[in-house]
C-alpha cells in the first residue's frame, strides 16, 4: 500500500529529496505521451500539409484536378487565391486553391 500513500519520514531533508525524485518520475509518462503524439499525429500531419502546398504551387493551366467537394475539372485560369475550373463544355467555376484535393492524370476527364 506504500505506492498509494507516501510513507512518513522522520527527517525533513530526506522527505524533500524523495518528493523531488517522485516529481521528476511523474513527468516521464507525460514526456513519453508527448513524444508518441508527435510521431503519430503531429509529424504526419505536417508532412501532408507540406505535400499539399507543393501540389498547389505546381498547379498549371490544363491540369485536371478534383476538389474537396468531388468536382472534377480542368484548370483554365490561376490566381493567387482562386482557380477557375472548366467542369463541362463552356461551364466554368471558381474555387479556392485550398479546395483542390488532388491533381489527376491527363485524360481522366475524357475517360469518364
Amino acid at each position: 500500500m506504500s505506492f498509494l500513500i507516501q510513507d512518513a519520514l522522520a527527517d525533513g531533508a530526506p522527505a524533500a529529496a524523495a518528493a523531488a525524485g517522485n516529481g521528476f518520475a511523474s513527468l516521464i509518462p507525460l514526456v513519453l505521451l508527448f513524444v508518441v503524439f508527435y510521431f503519430l499525429l503531429i509529424r504526419p500531419q505536417n508532412k501532408r500539409m507540406k505535400e499539399h502546398k507543393q501540389m498547389l504551387d505546381a498547379l498549371a493551366k490544363g491540369d485536371e484536378v478534383v476538389t474537396n467537394g468531388g468536382v472534377l475539372g480542368k484548370v483554365t485560369n490561376l490566381g493567387d487565391n482562386f482557380v477557375t475550373l472548366e467542369i463541362a463544355l463552356n461551364i466554368e467555376v471558381k474555387v479556392q486553391r485550398q479546395a483542390i484535393a488532388a491533381v489527376m492524370p491527363k485524360g481522366t476527364i475524357k475517360t469518364l
